[in-house]
């Protein structure tokens, strides 16, 4: 399997930051532009993974059982398993990411596991990771999941459709799902957008348009806020720029838009996943 390192890639760029050992100079470099626009940007990443376990945390004791983790990137302390297991041992987790890399280290380090599956898909093409054979049968779509979009939907450009992208997983999720969301903000980089997207390849954008990717779900107390801001343990520190929240999917009649597959309507087949 060949990686192609010469470019810098998101993910381990994300490494770099918060310290991991996962990435090569191209992704170093490009960490370095990112932080000569923002000397705090490396903070702002910290945040985001305090972020992303305190929202786990928070769903496993709300009785959530099972995660579906899109965009996860490179394992590093703190994994949404490592988590959610240290609350409650049965929670099911699927990790999924397109980055070969990301995949390689992935399957490694959840080798051995029952509880953990790691699959390769696109964000971009939802159903193609709704339709997976082990993320059809892993999750029981007769009870809620955790969807989790962290630090993901700022790499989906306007053209391919965030909002889409989010309204398909919405509508394959039962009743009482949660999904959570981090995403880089414009407020205070309107005039260094193209600069950011350079550097980082991200799409930042304004706190009403990643309010709108909550479509369909209720904002759950404090809404969407820095990810500093949602539900610290002290007082929170410095804004970052991210903003995070999460949504519940009520009860009741679904939602009519693109409907639901037809195999979620029909439950699980969990009991019979294979590793």
């Amino acid at each position: 399997m060949s990686f192609d390192t010469t470019r810098p890639h998101p993910a381990r760029v994300y490494d770099w930051m918060i310290g991991g050992r996962e990435n090569f100079p191209a992704d170093r470099e490009a960490a370095r532009q990112i932080l000569e626009l923002n000397p705090d940007v490396r903070r702002s990443f910290l945040e985001n993974r305090r972020f992303l376990g305190r929202v786990v945390a928070y769903l496993v004791k709300r009785g959530v059982r099972q995660f579906l983790d899109i965009g996860t990137g490179l394992p590093a302390s703190g994994n949404v398993h490592e988590v959610a297991h240290a609350i409650a041992p049965d929670t099911r987790v699927v990790y999924v990411d397109h980055d070969e890399i990301v995949l390689a280290h992935a399957r490694a380090l959840m080798a051995g596991s029952d509880r953990v599956r790691v699959v390769a898909g696109d964000a971009t093409r939802p159903w193609e990771i709704l339709d997976g054979p082990v993320v059809r049968d892993f999750i029981d779509w007769s009870q809620p999941v955790g969807l989790l979009m962290v630090a993901l939907l700022h790499f989906v450009s306007d053209e391919e459709g965030p909002a889409s992208i989010v309204a398909a997983f919405r509508d394959a999720l039962p009743a009482g799902s949660f999904l959570a969301i981090s995403h880089g903000g414009v407020e205070g980089w309107e005039d260094r957008k193209e600069q950011i997207r350079r550097a980082s390849q991200a799409h930042v954008r304004t706190r009403e348009e990643i309010a709108g990717l909550f479509a369909g779900f209720d904002l759950l107390r404090p809404g969407l806020v820095d990810v500093a801001n949602w539900r610290p343990a002290g007082p929170g520190p410095a804004l970052t720029g991210l903003y995070g929240g999460v949504g519940r999917l009520p009860g009741g009649e679904r939602p009519p838009i693109g409907g639901r597959p037809s195999w979620a309507a029909r439950g699980s087949r969990a009991d019979s996943a294979s590793a």
